[in-house]
């Protein structure tokens, strides 16, 4: 992986970066880019407000329920509505889906309007108040070729290996879009001197191995077996005789964006309350599992490959264990030890 954008430091920003990607497709229009942008000035915003959380009142509860039956943050509601004014501006987007919302947006019926996007406005909301990082994954996919005239809400029920970009947005110490077109990974950290994301994580790759795992350990013993006895290998050192430690933020994308900096395995496993997983499938795990496999990493639901999975609704949920090589190898011999 390289941090530095350029080899004479030329800053490269992320519209510049994605207008030369383009470049690599003949004809292409532009609207993907307009699109991107859209995504771009919505977290920029998101970031401003996340950034003056404690000194403005966007902290605790908003007083309603979503449709996961869970209490909205505040800040839920802001980044949701900032993500749908300017994505709802594209005329290139056909459909929106949210977590936030209960049905999808379908928002214009023209054929030019060929794009589907689907995020998570605010992943780890619930950190907001303690200072802990948070995060926005968004998917987009486009519009299957043999649908009719109009759009409709099934037209985003594709599976994850469909989707021809998805990124997220950390709200952290610093402000980074991670985001793959299918051509790497790459990581663009917002420079609040320019406004703009610029490059500096070039073509990242997952290491070989790490050294740490990312699960919520209080649940441990309501696990499936194979989930419980690879947690307890990791510890032991039975994975390439390296003994993991545990390191859990409690937002999944500031729990993966360690993992796919530093290598090492990160699960959210079904449950007694939870037999299906609890993570939603189309804008929470399809989109870290395209980045983790277009980094050299897998991402699984037990035997299944998440980008395999066909979504049967929106709201979806799953199980997810994503990694490195050595890690999922070892997933893998710890499934197939517990058949």
């Amino acid at each position: 992986m390289s941090t530095k954008p350029h080899a004479d430091n030329t800053i490269i920003t992320f519209e510049q970066h994605n207008l030369l990607e383009t470049q690599r497709y003949p004809g292409s229009s532009g609207a993907f880019a307009w699109l991107l942008s859209g995504i771009t000035l919505a977290t920029k915003i998101i970031a401003a407000k996340v950034r003056r959380a404690g000194l403005s009142d966007v902290m605790g509860e908003a007083g309603a329920v979503n449709v996961q039956g869970e209490n909205q943050q505040k800040l839920d509601v802001f980044s949701n509505n900032v993500l749908l004014h300017y994505l709802g501006l594209r005329e290139s987007i056909g459909i929106l889906a949210s977590e936030e919302n209960e049905t999808p947006l379908v928002l214009k019926q023209e054929a030019e309007a060929k794009y589907i996007v689907v995020f998570d406005p605010l992943d780890g909301s619930s950190n907001i108040d303690v200072n802990a990082p948070v995060g926005t994954t968004f998917s987009i996919l486009r519009r299957p070729h043999d649908v009719g005239d109009r759009h409709d809400q099934n037209d985003l029920l594709q599976s994850g290996r469909h989707q021809i970009a998805a990124g997220y947005v950390l709200y952290g110490s610093s402000t980074m879009l991670v985001y793959s077109a299918g051509a790497g990974v790459h990581g663009f950290t917002l420079d609040p001197a320019i406004g703009a994301y610029v490059l500096s994580h070039e073509n990242i790759r997952m290491p070989t191995q790490g050294k740490w795992y990312s699960v919520n350990e209080a649940h441990i013993e309501s696990f499936p077996p194979t989930y419980r006895n690879y947690v307890e290998g990791l510890r032991r050192g039975e994975c390439g005789s390296k003994r993991y430690a545990s390191r859990y933020i409690g937002a999944m994308v500031a729990d993966v964006h360690r993992m796919l900096l530093k290598g090492g395995v990160f699960l959210y496993p079904p449950t007694i309350d939870n037999p299906a997983g609890k993570l939603r499938l189309m804008y929470e795990a399809n989109p870290i599992a395209y980045l983790v496999e277009h980094a050299g990493g897998r991402a699984m639901c037990g035997d299944q490959r998440i980008l395999d999975i066909r979504p049967e609704s929106i709201h979806q949920r799953t199980a997810m264990i994503c990694g490195g090589p050595m890690e999922m190898d070892f997933y893998e011999k710890c499934l197939g030890a517990g058949r």
